[in-house]
């Protein structure tokens, strides 16, 4: 299967951020990749106001767009996440959808870990404005590969990767914004650990560049395989980057050094609380 992640600058011009999704889209499904990602907050990214402005539910354009798009190019579409509105929520949830080729949402997963932190004199605070999710997604594209979806921050969180590999994921996806100054200091590290851990392929689609409020994303897209070898990988600007996911090379691995096989689940067990 060829896999493609799709690396946009997107600001608050929800015109603007649409047509280079959709050219890039379709680039990529001219390049002959079946699976398609795109980044966190692909439709608006900009300050708390401008996130609440751009916000949709999922029968909003920016999904309708995903759905007809993946449908007229046949692929399965990660529709990286968008700011859904939720009737009874007062907050956002940060959202993304599988579309399949046939146009149908696969799934829906609502990112889990709410991004709280200081980066660089920069405090970020996702709960302010967004309800977390609580449920762990695995999707299955149209060619019955199991699939698992992931935002950004998850990135930090093994527990979510080993509980989505335990489940059957081969694929994961990580639609994300990371920022200029974590992605330089851990995004590959951190793509590549998550691939090597659970011995699956990861899909990492990045926005980059200064977004509607002027923080700046990372960029760095990129394909790693499950020996943790980067297939592909972004310059610092929007464009796809494309990969051949070779299931029989992950077969092998998994066979060979089979830690994914070899847990020891009863030996585990979660401290009572974590000392952070």
């Amino acid at each position: 299967m060829r896999a493609a992640a799709v690396q946009l600058n997107s600001t608050a011009d929800r015109e603007r951020n649409a047509a280079a999704a959709d050219r890039l889209t379709r680039a990529a499904a001219a390049d002959g990749a079946e699976l398609i990602v795109l980044p966190e907050k692909w439709s608006v990214l900009g300050s708390d106001e401008q996130m609440t402005a751009g916000a949709e539910p999922l029968d909003g354009p920016s999904i309708r767009w995903a759905r007809e798009t993946a449908r007229e190019l046949g692929v399965d579409l990660v529709a990286g996440s968008i700011a859904e509105r939720r009737e009874g929520s007062e907050k956002l949830s940060n959202t993304s959808v599988h579309v399949g080729p046939d146009g149908e949402v696969r799934a829906v997963y609502r990112k889990i870990h709410m991004f709280d932190v200081v980066v660089g004199g920069v405090e970020y605070r996702e709960s302010a404005t967004e309800d977390r999710g609580d449920e762990v997604v695995l999707s299955e594209t149209a060619t019955g590969i199991p699939l698992g979806l992931t935002v950004c921050y998850d990135l930090r969180f093994p527990e979510l990767y080993r509980i989505l590999a335990v489940r059957g994921a081969r694929v994961i996806a990580v639609p994300a914004a990371f920022t200029k100054v974590t992605g330089a200091a851990h995004w590959e590290i951190l793509l590549r650990a998550r691939a090597i851990e659970n011995q699956a392929f990861v899909v990492a689609a990045d926005q980059v560049g200064r977004s509607g409020d002027g923080k700046e994303s990372f960029g760095g897209s990129m394909i790693v395989d499950p020996w943790g070898e980067v297939l592909a990988r972004a310059p610092d600007e929007e464009c796809f980057v494309a990969a051949d996911l070779d299931l029989g090379r992950q077969d092998e691995i998994r066979s060979e050094l089979p830690s994914l096989a070899n847990r020891v689940p009863d030996a585990y067990r979660w401290p009572v609380e974590a000392h952070a």
